[in-house]
């Protein structure tokens, strides 16, 4: 068997090889081709094995840290509003096990990492698009309200981690104001927004080419399970500005516009101007991408998963972006600036 580990050295996988061989003979799984699909920054892992229908997807999701049913209810919800998502072909949530539907073997990220030309991209997030205006526009029965309480707690993960670890700085009393009225600012802006279905990683990593019949249309969603009823401009911030790929200012603008063209044709709460939409989703980004600098300093501090460094500068760039754009932020923008040695900077605001 193809594997990171022997089953041996490896329980998690010798559970799931077991619970594989105890599944009906009519998946015909191949289980010699078991190979590692991918794993995420949580303790979720992917595989990936040849079956009687062509190859599909197991994910261990270890139960003592990780919970099945909020990806299986998301499941529900956003297949029937129309979102290409993985079926679920067999469960075991005791033992957080799913054998799921394979969406293909190259998100958006690793395409786009292997060079696309322009056209190619375009048509690529034309689909995308569309496919969020669509998931906007699912059911949010039963899940977790994005609120204040629990934008705020993200939020902290900034001084907690970015700041002490990665920028190896003390706050005074006056940073911290700074950061207690940014974060106040913010949660209460975003919290006024109207409130869709959040995917909260609506980006390259976990959209899948879909460029085979089998694998259903473009794109295939994933890695959904933390889904929430939040603020509308929320995935299309993680979509034009994405931590993980570097989109310049004037692409995410064509994005964003043609975003915002759809979701009022569809009858979305978007803002009837553009230029209100636009300071929205950008004030939305600025919460985001202060958690993700927490969050990644956290991965690779604490979770020895430096590769995450490498995309702290590209998020701090689009913190900056927004920061330096409106005059509410500019305390924000100088402690950045000490944080980052860098002299201090003024911009323009609106």
């Amino acid at each position: 068997m193809a594997s990171t580990a022997h089953p041996d050295a490896d329980p998690r996988l010798r559970t799931l090889t077991h619970w594989l061989e105890s599944l009906p003979a009519r998946h015909g799984l191949d289980l010699g081709s078991l190979q590692p699909a991918s794993s995420d920054a949580s303790f979720r892992r992917y595989f990936r094995l040849r079956s009687a229908s062509g190859t599909v997807i197991v994910m261990d999701a270890p139960p003592e840290h990780e919970d099945c049913r909020p990806f299986l209810h998301v499941t529900g919800l956003l297949r029937d509003a129309g979102i290409n998502v993985p079926a679920i072909l067999a469960q075991d949530t005791a033992k957080g096990l799913l054998l799921l539907s394979d969406l293909g073997p190259h998100t958006y990220y690793q395409a786009i990492q292997g060079g696309l030309d322009d056209t190619r991209l375009q048509t690529l997030y034309h689909d995308v698009i569309r496919a969020l205006i669509t998931m906007q526009q699912a059911r949010i029965t039963g899940l977790p309200a994005y609120n204040t309480q629990r934008l705020v707690q993200e939020l902290e993960l900034f001084p907690q981690w970015y700041v002490p670890h990665h920028c190896r700085a003390t706050l005074d009393d006056r940073d911290k104001a700074t950061l207690s009225k940014t974060f106040t600012t913010l949660a209460q802006d975003n919290i006024r927004q109207p409130v869709v279905l959040v995917h909260r990683d609506f980006h390259s990593p976990n959209l899948m080419v879909c460029d085979r019949a089998e694998y259903g249309s473009n794109p295939g969603v994933i890695d959904y399970q933390d889904a929430l009823a939040g603020p509308l401009t929320y995935d299309v911030a993680s979509l034009v500005m994405d931590a993980r790929t570097t989109w310049e200012e004037p692409q995410q603008l064509d994005w964003a516009i043609r975003y915002w063209e759809g979701a009022r044709s569809a009858g979305l709460p978007v803002a009837p101007d553009f230029g209100d939409f636009h300071r929205a989703y950008e004030w939305m980004s600025l919460q985001r991408n202060l958690r993700i600098l927490g969050v990644f300093a956290r991965l690779s501090y604490r979770d020895h998963k430096h590769h995450y460094l490498n995309h702290i500068p590209r998020v701090n760039a689009y913190v900056r972006q927004v920061a330096s754009r409106y005059d509410v932020f500019i305390p924000l923008l100088r402690l950045l600036d000490r944080l980052d040695n860098r002299q201090i900077t003024t911009g323009y605001s609106f």
